[in-house]
């Protein structure tokens, strides 16, 4: 028995033409940034997210009347993250020392951990607000002694993400932007008219933003070079279609662009039958499951060929 596709994702020649768009949209993109400053970063949010505030930074009365919308709960959710964070980069940080041998008379040798003077995080809060992204950009680079971290994160049918304004600010950021998408990366690795230029760009995106930052590296630093999440879960028929849909679910966030490859021995696990009808985990299943990139097999038995 030959494997079975319930579903398949795009080929690999539309992949690449896809991905060849983006280069090229990107590529654009950054230039007008460059060339045309504020005025393009302003056109590309009021283009893409509908939000165009007098200014994109939030003031302090901003910030704290979004975090007051916050339920105690939320906050203290936010905070325990936050310290669990804090004290596992402290004690990353503690095994980094600083070095200085005299190795013959007047010969000194050594090294020194010196942080980034200034580091751009971006945070996911649109379609899929990653608190977390927070956590591990902005926090780590506050244990890490960054004097001036800025954080853009998108808005969201007018408004930024709640809970991530809190993240950015508790996590210690100095200024705090509602952008997203390119504009907001090439915005903070540029400079603007009103936005000073930073050192690093740290944080996840989707694939406008990965690729804006594998552009812009070598004018400034970047953590990684993050593709999409590429996630394959194996199982039969013995499996809990709940769990195996939500840990699906948990790496889709990402974007809509993320493959998933659910491989399975049995019909029902791979329709995910066994969801109940109302249940947001189906809901969120089933628009997953129309992703260009998604695919769904099932598998005669373990020796079948991916």
């Amino acid at each position: 028995m030959t494997i079975e596709y319930l579903k398949r994702g795009k080929s690999e020649s539309q992949r690449a033409k896809d991905d060849a768009k983006t280069r090229t949209i990107v590529e654009a993109t950054l230039n007008d940034i460059e060339t045309r400053g504020d005025a393009a970063v302003r056109a590309l949010s009021k283009k893409f997210d509908s939000y165009s505030p007098a200014s994109f930074r939030l003031s302090q009365d901003e910030i704290d009347m979004l975090i007051a919308k916050l339920s105690q709960q939320e906050l203290a959710d936010i905070e325990f993250a936050q310290e669990q964070v804090r004290n596992f980069a402290q004690a990353q940080k503690d095994t980094m020392r600083d070095l200085e041998v005299e190795m013959l008379p007047g010969v000194v040798l050594g090294h020194k951990n010196i942080p980034v003077q200034s580091v751009g995080c971006y945070v996911p809060g649109g379609k899929f607000p990653m608190v977390a992204s927070a956590h591990m950009s902005v926090a780590t680079a506050s244990v890490a002694g960054v004097p001036r971290i800025i954080a853009c994160t998108p808005p969201w049918q007018g408004k930024p993400n709640n809970a991530v304004i809190a993240a950015m600010h508790l996590g210690g950021a100095h200024e705090i932007y509602v952008l997203g998408g390119i504009q907001a990366v090439g915005a903070m690795a540029l400079g603007t008219e009103t936005i000073d230029p930073v050192h690093m760009l740290v944080g996840p995106g989707n694939a406008f933003v990965a690729e804006a930052k594998r552009q812009l590296y070598g004018r400034v630093g970047i953590d990684l070079f993050a593709g999409p999440t590429e996630t394959m879960v194996i199982a039969d028929d013995t499996v809990d279609g709940e769990i195996c849909a939500t840990d699906l679910l948990g790496q889709a966030e990402h974007g809509y662009s993320d493959p998933e490859n659910p491989t399975h021995r049995s019909h029902r696990i791979g329709q995910l039958g066994g969801l109940r009808r109302g249940d947001p985990v189906r809901r969120l299943w089933w628009d997953v499951r129309g992703r260009q990139r998604y695919r769904i097999r099932t598998c005669a038995g373990d020796d079948q060929p991916g």
